[in-house]
């Protein structure tokens, strides 16, 4: 388990990260989000060990993070960093030497990985060689070598096509069922809602929202509802606590105020040939924008 206390961390007089703290169980996957210049960053380095907090804790399985710890963690960066002259095997013999695996035990995890990306016959490849989405493949496998204990996932979708994404995907998931504990941050809200079940958003380094993914949607008070028949907008517009309506292919997608507003809408269109009324929760990525807005409103 990741255990974050409290962590602040200044560059001079400029406040990246604001007295953070959450916790990350094994098997869990946790995302963390926010805008650019948030301090997702600067939290990544602060759990490898490649930065020292100015304020707080960081703890993997009760201990201090140091040198004979971050061994057990993997970190898979939006920005590849991979050796482009080496082969696809000389680059994972390397990092798995820097884990402190032997050169037999890198091999055999080695092909297993290979396999199940389908790209054995890239094994002796150079890396300069391959798609990009082949070596974000080849980044996931060096970060997974040794079987870490922690996986951070910044962007770790960039670049592949939806056959790649959904090998990842699986990737991840499997991790996941071994107890990994699994940091994942991505632009893509999508992505968020499929993998997490806790979340936290940073905004200038301060936790804005945080807690699990079915919470912070049913405590939204706004709601979509999703409408296919014939319908009058203009009369859906002037009923109380409706924001908006919008068409999206076939359906008509009204966004209101709370809850309470379903039924006024409901009644407003009774009379219509209505085959479709759906009420959902907001999407994580209308959370995520009103939540950041409010704060740089701030």
């Amino acid at each position: 388990m990741l255990k974050v206390e409290h962590i602040t961390k200044y560059y001079g007089k400029n406040l990246a990260v604001d007295d953070l703290s959450f916790t990350v169980k094994s098997g869990e996957i946790f995302g963390l989000l926010g805008s650019n210049g948030a301090g997702k960053t600067t939290t990544f380095r602060m759990i490898m060990g490649l930065l020292d907090s100015n304020q707080g804790t960081i703890l993997l399985d009760g201990k201090k993070i140091d040198y004979s710890v971050t061994d057990q963690i993997g970190f898979v960066t939006e920005e590849r960093s991979l050796m482009t002259k080496m082969t696809v095997k000389e680059q994972i013999i390397y990092y798995g030497r820097l884990k402190g695996l032997t050169e037999e035990e890198i091999q055999k995890k080695l092909d297993i990985w290979l396999e199940k990306f389908k790209i054995t016959e890239y094994k002796d490849r150079k890396i300069k060689e391959l798609s990009k989405g082949n070596q974000q493949k080849v980044q996931f496998i060096a970060a997974v070598i040794n079987n870490p204990k922690l996986l951070i996932l910044d962007e770790p979708f960039t670049g592949l096509d939806p056959i790649n994404v959904e090998q990842l995907k699986q990737a991840i998931y499997e991790l996941q069922k071994k107890g990994c504990s699994i940091i994942f941050s991505s632009h893509q809200m999508e992505h968020i809602e499929q993998f997490c079940e806790k979340l936290l958003i940073l905004v200038k380094g301060k936790t804005v929202l945080e807690g699990y993914l079915k919470d912070i949607k049913e405590n939204y008070q706004k709601k979509n509802i999703k409408i296919r028949g014939d319908i009058n907008k203009d009369e859906i517009l002037t009923i109380p606590g409706v924001i908006s309506i919008n068409k999206k292919v076939d359906d008509y997608e009204v966004k209101i105020e709370n809850s309470k507003v379903v039924e006024k809408v409901f009644q407003k269109i009774s009379h219509h040939n209505i085959t479709k009324f759906v009420v959902e929760e907001a999407s994580l990525n209308e959370i995520f924008i009103a939540k950041v807005g409010e704060s740089y409103d701030e």
